[in-house]
């Protein structure tokens, strides 16, 4: 962590939340995956990261730590997230009761909306819709959002102070 200053180490947050909630809208609305009420909760860490890491990344040493922090316990409790809905797939404990899908678009009318009844089925948060190398999604959110926790944590309190030119080392 030494090589990593605290603006590097906030942007590669910032860069890496990103990409990672972005990889689940694509698999949503390029590939057609709906989400479930799980993974809906488990993307509000990393809206809530990328942008605390980017003011992190202009901030003075001290408070880019304090938020670097934060950041990295908002990403710890979303890795505790992805474990608690991998687990719930895994069928280790039940998942929530009241999961079902997000909604897509609404039916221009009565007719339309009893077609699709027929046809759409509620997303259970139970059920891996995709899984790779043997995790589904949720355990790669777990696995990624600890890993983004951990950097944090590692970044708040390791990293070196960004040295502008007018910027003495602290």
């Amino acid at each position: 962590m030494s090589r990593f200053t605290l603006r590097a180490a906030a942007l590669a947050v910032a860069l890496a939340a990103a990409l990672t909630v972005g990889g689940a809208l694509v698999f949503e609305h390029g590939l057609g995956y709906v989400p479930c009420k799980l993974c809906l909760a488990e993307r509000v860490p990393y809206y809530l990261a990328a942008p605390l890491a980017l003011i992190a990344a202009g901030l003075p040493p001290r408070p880019a730590r304090f938020i670097l922090g934060l950041v990295a316990l908002v990403m710890i409790y979303g890795a505790g997230l992805g474990v608690y809905h991998a687990g719930a797939e895994w069928g280790f404990w039940p998942g929530p009761s009241d999961c079902g899908g997000g909604s897509g678009a609404g039916p221009a009318d009565v007719a339309d909306f009893l077609k699709n009844l027929e046809s759409v089925r509620p997303v259970d948060c139970t059920a891996a819709a995709w899984r790779f190398l043997g995790l589904s999604l949720a355990g790669w959110n777990a696995l990624i959002a600890a890993g983004l926790g951990l950097f944090a944590a590692a970044a708040a309190l390791l990293a070196q102070p960004s040295r502008g030119p007018h910027q003495p080392g602290r």
